[in-house]
């Protein structure tokens, strides 16, 4: 009787916790849904905190945290009134608890670079050499931690879109690191429903913007 016991209040343990695995999984996938649906700042507010609600609930992972920061700078690029630095801020605490919880991630460390950037656009000539050189180290281990990565070769083409020819940059270049993600975005296949899977449509039109060169 005492194993019976047992057995059912290990059943039931492990049936509470398929349901909670099953409800975070579920409201993920209607977030990043909506993430996908965006169109304004203030979606993408609305977005981030709802995943911010999300993280707080289910600290144990990654994912809410990566999706929370990845809204927050996209409204830090998409809103040219809003202080950058505070976003950027933002986007880095939730990025480094990402961090502690999926150490060995390329699209966490994507994210540390996307908001290198951000910070760097606030006054470029002379953030440069910090934020440039941390932009640059965290695409690199994103690289490096999966080649197979198209969100790296994309965000490299987009820094390159913008970066001058006689600072390293230019179109020409840009569309080598574009075509490659689009190479890679053909093979490319999402773990799973909450896994990173954007960027295909936006290097299709940054390409396109380096048609001619």
């Amino acid at each position: 009787m005492k194993r019976i016991l047992l057995s059912l209040s290990f059943l039931a343990v492990v049936a509470v916790a398929s349901a909670q695995d099953d409800k975070f999984q579920k409201t993920m996938e209607q977030t990043i849904t909506m993430l996908d649906s965006a169109k304004t700042p203030e979606d993408l507010t609305d977005v981030a905190a709802k995943f911010e609600r999300i993280a707080d609930a289910e600290t144990t992972k990654w994912q809410p945290y990566y999706y929370a920061a990845l809204s927050t700078l996209w409204i830090g690029y998409r809103d040219e009134k809003i202080d950058k630095d505070v976003l950027g801020d933002k986007a880095d605490g939730l990025i480094s608890k990402a961090v502690s919880l999926a150490p060995k991630n390329s699209e966490v460390y994507l994210l540390k670079s996307m908001s290198a950037s951000l910070h760097m656009m606030v006054d470029p000539m002379n953030r440069f050499q910090k934020y440039g050189t941390d932009l640059r180290e965290a695409l690199m281990t994103a690289r490096q931690l999966d080649p197979t990565n198209p969100r790296t070769f994309y965000w490299e083409g987009t820094q390159a879109f913008y970066t001058p020819e006689q600072f390293g940059g230019g179109k020409a270049k840009a569309k080598l690191m574009f075509e490659k993600s689009l190479e890679l975005y053909k093979k490319f296949k999402p773990e799973n429903s909450m896994s990173p899977h954007w960027g295909e449509e936006i290097t299709k039109q940054m390409l396109e913007a380096c048609k001619g060169e």
